[in-house]
């Protein structure tokens, strides 16, 4: 028999990648029944200091985390990680997919867990500077922080504004974690100068409780156990400073102790015998039988039952959510607050706040915003800054605005008044959300400090004689009529002919123009979106007093944005706002030119200009629209008193 030939040599099987080291950890126990006390805290600083890092550190070494949990970490480490071959313990906490791309943290992460001494719901917020908004989230509700700081880097403008935030937001106990120790030799100089720095720097935001911890989170070095790298120090862990740290603030003490406060979220109407308010107690405690007034009304009554899905308490103290039922059939809405009726909190419409500008719009003061506070959303007004705080330094430096994450005091104003007490004293009560009027985002938040006297000590006085009796003298309807385009558009020759023509027919009149306000009462603002914004809103302040004196006011100003048109409509009544666009195109305006601005704007000579260089929004519903390349000037005024004639004005 023929031999058969030797069978082909099988290749050698491809080598598999090596998977991700990962340290010996011991399989978790069984889980004992978690301890009561719960801290909520969050981790901040400035981008790629190592907060999610060490969070994923700490769930790993406490032995937090599940098999099948390794197993996706293993795979995501190998995956997407950014640590080569080791484990990236962030990948435990960025779990959107345009983080784990970009190696950074995006929005806020919260992560429970507990160990034997006490259970923990943390807050990993983001370190870029355009996500501020995500860091005063996370900060909001937590009772300690733990700021990160690259050893290597030191404190950045962004570790102090959060710091400044963490200040302003109530948190009292701070955990400098010096990370990236290794990259500077584990220096015990360096992580002395800056838990140095930084303890100056709490101080003056009137932070006491703050201590320093050297760290590596890549490597574990003083997160769970201490560390050999750092025989020079002495202190906690990041873990024993956590399992350590005072849960109840004195604030919340207080919040305890002090007298019931109820905020009302909903009102609870299933069928007609049963009507309950549904919310939730935000300080003292609330029982059957209390006597409580309901704010920002006057009305008193008793509560009757306090009701949950597992049936009646006889108590319902702070942070519980429950619904009540009160003795009495009272006009009780979304956003009121039974108060304990022997020390109700006070009621005002104006205050004086912290303001932390999230937006990429400039605050605009006197712009009119919408303002969340407790579950009652309420419209809202900011005044010129008092100033802005620089957060390098602390100073305060003046301020006509307030840009993207600056922080900084303005008195506000709100159109109702409502229930409040000072941040320092209620979170719930004391701080709010600003939010845009037209795209319903949130732009800024705000922490009240105290009510302004003229809130409680200025009110509107009651006169004998009123606007229909000064109608009726002057044998017209009072109105605005308020003229609105671009520059060089026609508004200030079609205004005087309309009031030519008005005042021959008798009629009380008087133009407010543009360029006259500005030789007087204006003359102190020039032309950036905020003054053009004030420009406005004292235009149509002066306005509404000439309409309750019963004229007819002609009003001719560029107005560039629909919002303050829209604030001077609802200073007067329905019916007394007449706006009339005189719609000239930008090449038309600019063509006519007669005062040679248009030609300044483009040679740069005049910043600012509107058409060229800010913007102008058109009106979307005029009662009026002129066309001035079909209208004659004469004839464009005949459209107006036409129109008003068809109004019933004149």
């Amino acid at each position: 028999m023929p031999e058969m030939p030797a069978e082909p040599e099988m290749p050698a099987e491809p080598e598999m990648p090596a998977e991700p080291e990962m340290p010996a950890r011991p399989e978790p126990p069984a889980a004992p029944e978690p301890p009561a006390e719960l801290l909520r805290f969050i981790t901040c600083g400035s981008v790629d200091d190592g907060k999610s890092t060490l969070i994923g550190r700490l769930l790993y070494e406490s032995r937090l985390l599940y098999t099948d949990q390794v197993d996706a970490l293993v795979a995501d480490s190998r995956r997407v990680g950014t640590r080569g071959d080791d484990l990236d313990y962030a990948l435990l906490v960025d779990g959107l997919a345009a983080e784990r791309e970009q190696g950074i943290t995006i929005d806020v992460a919260y992560r429970f867990f507990a160990t034997e001494r006490r259970r923990f719901i943390v807050a990993d917020t983001p370190g870029h500077e355009q996500y501020t908004r995500n860091m005063v989230t996370g900060a909001s509700t937590a009772q300690a922080a733990v700021i990160l700081v690259d050893a290597g880097q030191g404190l950045l403008t962004q570790t102090r504004r959060h710091l400044h935030l963490v200040s302003m937001l109530g948190v009292r106990h701070v955990l400098l974690a010096v990370n990236k120790l290794d990259l500077v030799g584990y220096s015990r100089e360096v992580f002395e100068a800056l838990a140095d720095e930084f303890a100056g720097l709490a101080k003056e935001l009137a932070i006491d409780d703050v201590t320093a911890v050297p760290v590596v989170a890549v490597h574990g070095v003083n997160v769970v156990t201490r560390s050999a790298h750092t025989p020079w120090y002495a202190g906690p862990t990041v873990l024993d400073w956590l399992a350590a740290v005072p849960v109840d603030d004195a604030a919340d003490d207080a919040a305890a102790a002090g007298p019931a406060r109820f905020l009302v979220q909903w009102v609870n109407r299933p069928g007609a015998e049963f009507r309950g308010y549904s919310g939730r107690v935000v300080a003292g405690v609330l029982r059957p039988g209390d006597r409580v007034r309901v704010l920002p009304g006057a009305t008193e009554s008793s509560v009757a039952r306090i009701v949950t899905m597992d049936g009646e308490l006889a108590a319902a103290e702070a942070g519980r959510s429950v619904t009540v039922l009160l003795a009495d059939e009272l006009d009780v809405s979304r956003g009121d607050v039974l108060a304990a009726a022997e020390a109700p909190p006070d009621v005002a419409d104006a205050f004086q706040a912290r303001l932390v500008w999230l937006a990429g719009d400039e605050l605009l003061p006197g712009r009119r915003y919408l303002a969340k506070i407790g579950a009652r959303t309420v419209g809202f007004t900011a005044d010129q800054p008092k100033y802005r705080v620089e957060v390098d330094t602390l100073r305060r430096a003046p301020a006509k605005t307030l840009r993207t994450n600056e922080i900084g005091v303005a008195n506000v104003h709100l159109d109702v008044a409502v229930p409040y007490e000072p941040y320092r004293t209620s979170r719930d009560l004391g701080s709010f959300i600003v939010i845009d009027r037209l795209t319903n985002a949130t732009v800024g938040a705000g922490m009240i400090d105290f009510a302004l006297r003229r809130s409680a000590n200025v009110r509107w006085q009651q006169l004998t004689v009123g606007k229909p009796a000064r109608a009726a003298l002057n044998g017209h309807r009072p109105c605005v009529v308020w003229f609105t385009g671009l520059s060089g558009a026609g508004k200030s020759t079609v205004a005087d002919l309309v009031e030519k023509a008005l005042h021959a027919d008798g009629r009380r009149t008087f133009i407010l123009d543009g360029d006259n306000v500005r030789q007087g009462l204006n003359k102190d603002l020039g032309f950036t979106d905020a003054d053009r914004v004030e420009n406005i809103r004292r235009i149509a302040e002066v306005a509404s007093l000439m309409v309750h004196a019963g004229l007819i006011v002609l009003v001719s100003f560029i107005s560039p944005f629909r919002a303050e048109r829209e604030l001077a409509r609802n200073l007067v009544e329905p019916g007394e706002f007449v706006e009339v666009f005189v719609d000239t195109p930008l090449a038309v305006a600019e063509e006519r030119d007669p005062k040679g601005l248009y030609a300044k704007a483009r040679r740069g000579e005049l910043a600012n200009f509107t058409g060229i260089d800010s913007p102008y929004e058109p009106p979307e519903q005029p009662e009026i629209r002129l066309d001035t390349t079909a209208l004659t000037p004469v004839a464009a005024a005949r459209a107006v008193v036409e129109r008003l004639a068809e109004m019933g004005i004149v």
